[in-house]
């Protein structure tokens, strides 16, 4: 008798260690890349021909363990305006050509387990150049607007020109009113302004353009 409860005891012991086994194996395999936050959120040059660059780093965000990470080379990095800033592993330069406002990405479709969507992260560039009007920073032409987003919805700008995540920065002319409005994503019911719209409630947040560069920043909840 002693011999057949220490028989089905081992057999036990090798049913619950394979259990575990699989368990961590299947964690191992859920691992994943659920979001990319860009820091910073928006960077400036002077002029198009500022000399020096500014990094930028890609944060991924994990689940299954919750983990975040630095994956600044791993991801693929693009500008929605190649022909005034170059970006090479987050580092971004002028090309010297032009002036305006480029929208940084960062993405990936690596991970493991079931991921298998691009996940993007975005961020914007401003090249100023104060001695052309219609450039950011001109004393009487455009000023750029930026928004950072965080967390599920979307930011758009009326009168048009942002619409972010994907195009969060815009110029518009100097002494206007850009008014931002904020629609909350799946999983958020509100949002939290700040920046520019500090202070701010409800889901419409007005800013006024001037010289300097107007950030905002809004984050759903």
């Amino acid at each position: 008798m002693s011999q057949k409860w220490s028989a089905l005891a081992g057999l036990l012991a090798v049913i619950v260690v394979s259990g575990l086994l699989l368990s961590l194996s299947s964690c191992a395999r859920d691992k994943q890349l659920v979001a990319i936050t860009i820091q910073p959120a928006s960077g400036t040059f002077l002029s198009p021909e500022a000399t020096g660059s500014i990094q930028f780093t890609a944060i991924g965000s994990y689940i299954h363990p919750p983990v975040s990470s630095d994956i600044t080379n791993q991801v693929t990095w693009k500008s929605d305006v190649p022909g005034i800033v170059n970006i090479i592993a987050g580092t971004v330069t002028t090309t010297g050509s032009g002036c305006g406002i480029a929208n940084i990405s960062a993405s990936t479709t690596q991970g493991t387990g079931h991921s298998g969507n691009l996940v993007i992260g975005y961020a914007t560039v401003t090249v100023n150049d104060p001695t052309v009007l219609s450039c950011p920073g001109g004393s009487v032409g455009q000023g750029s607007v930026l928004v950072a987003v965080s967390g599920n919805g979307k930011v758009v700008s009326v009168p048009s020109g942002i619409n972010c995540p994907g195009t969060c920065g815009a110029l518009f002319s100097i002494g206007n009113q850009v008014v931002l409005n904020a629609t909350p994503g799946s999983g958020a019911t509100t949002v939290l302004w700040g920046g520019a719209c500090m202070g701010t409630t409800g889901n419409s947040c007005a800013v006024l353009v001037g010289i300097k560069p107007v950030t905002a920043t809004a984050t759903f909840q």
